[in-house]
């Protein structure tokens, strides 16, 4: 896996246990999770109306769209409830030092 495919999105300590924030990666808003001290990172878009994930309620590792309440799973982007049939795509994330870092595009789904 290429090094260059993985974007500097900001410090661990940027972002605390049970918060997240969107952040941009490759052109493309990613929400970035804190889930107990491991970062979680998926695409910014509820699969129903494309509303912005950032701005619903995190409870645990679920996070809940903020217009019509679908909830999805943050560390596998499932959905596990809601108006849409499409779980949300998730991104490869990881931590050297104080650096988090998102891979720009989502990994290949199995067919």
């Amino acid at each position: 896996m290429s090094e260059a495919r993985f974007v500097a999105v900001g410090q661990v300590s940027d972002l605390a246990p049970g918060r997240m924030k969107w952040v941009a990666v490759a052109r493309e808003r990613v929400l970035l999770v804190n889930v107990a001290g491991v970062f979680h990172a998926l695409r910014d878009a509820c699969g129903h109306q494309r509303a912005p994930l950032s701005r619903g309620r995190l409870e645990g590792h679920v996070v809940e769209c903020p217009v019509h309440f679908a909830r999805f799973d943050v560390r596998t982007g499932q959905l596990l409830s809601g108006p849409t049939a499409e779980d949300v795509p998730v991104h490869e994330v990881k931590v050297e030092g104080d650096i988090i870092y998102v891979r720009r595009s989502p990994p290949p789904r199995d067919p």
